[in-house]
C-alpha cells in the first residue's frame, strides 16, 4: 500500500497562491538532493516524492537520473507509474538522463516501457559506459553564453517530433529539448553550479501555474 503524506511533509508545501512554485523531485534514484537544491536556488520550493500521494498539490515534477530499468521496477512495484503518467499529462515535468528516457515516446537499445509523454526517440547509453562520461561546455538557446553539461552514461535523443524545440546539441544530436510544459536533458544540470536550466523549468512551472483557467 502506498505511503501517505505525513503532516510534516504537507506543512512544507506552500499554498498555490504563493509566488514560489512547489516542485516535486522523484526521490527513488539519482542525485535528487542536488536537483532539490538547484530548484530552491532557482526560486521554487522542492519536495521529495516517493509515492503517489506526495504528487498531490505539486505544480511540477523533476524526474532525475539513475538507471531507467531499475526506475521502472520501483515505479511498477509501488503503483507510481500510472500516477506519474497522469501527472505529466497535465502538469510540467523535467527529465534528466534516465528521466529523459522515461519521458520519451520511443526508447531503443534496448526498447523499454516509458511514460510516452514527449515526442522524442531516445537511445539508451548511446555515449558509452560510465568510463565514457564527460563534462563539456557548449552553446544553447538559453541566455547567458555557453553552458556546462555533465554527461554520465548519457542517452542520446535520436529524433524529435515537429512540436519539440531543440535548445542545445552535442555532435549534431539534441541534448536539451522542450515540448510545451515538458523539458528534457540528456546531461545532468544539477551537477553544475550553473542554474539556468533549472531556472528555465521553474519559469515554465510558474507560467503554467499562473495561467488563467477557462
Amino acid at each position: 500500500m502506498p505511503e501517505e503524506t505525513t503532516p510534516a511533509e504537507a506543512s512544507r508545501r506552500p499554498h498555490r497562491n504563493q509566488e514560489r512554485p512547489c516542485i516535486g523531485v522523484l526521490a527513488i534514484q539519482g542525485d535528487f538532493a542536488a536537483h532539490a537544491q538547484a530548484l530552491e536556488d532557482a526560486g521554487a520550493d522542492a519536495v521529495e516524492v516517493r509515492n503517489s500521494a506526495q504528487l498531490a498539490g505539486l505544480d511540477g515534477l523533476v524526474l532525475p537520473g539513475g538507471e531507467s530499468t531499475t526506475f521502472l521496477k520501483f515505479l511498477e512495484r509501488d503503483g507510481l507509474l500510472q500516477s506519474l503518467q497522469r501527472f505529466v499529462a497535465e502538469k510540467p515535468a523535467f527529465g534528466t538522463c534516465a528521466g529523459c528516457i522515461l519521458l520519451a515516446t520511443n526508447v531503443s537499445r534496448p526498447a523499454q516501457q516509458s511514460l510516452a509523454a514527449m515526442d522524442i526517440s531516445v537511445e539508451r547509453n548511446a555515449y558509452g559506459r560510465q568510463i565514457d562520461s564527460a563534462i563539456q561546455t557548449g552553446p544553447t538557446k538559453l541566455p547567458g553564453g555557453p553552458l556546462e553539461m555533465v554527461y554520465i552514461r548519457a542517452p542520446r535523443i535520436a529524433g524529435v517530433g515537429q512540436g519539440v524545440e531543440v535548445l542545445a546539441e552535442r555532435d549534431g544530436f539534441p541534448v536539451l529539448v522542450r515540448q510545451g510544459r515538458l523539458l528534457a536533458a540528456t546531461f545532468h544540470p544539477e551537477l553544475s553550479s550553473d542554474r539556468r536550466v533549472h531556472q528555465l523549468f521553474v519559469d515554465m512551472v510558474r507560467e503554467q501555474r499562473d495561467r488563467p483557467r477557462p
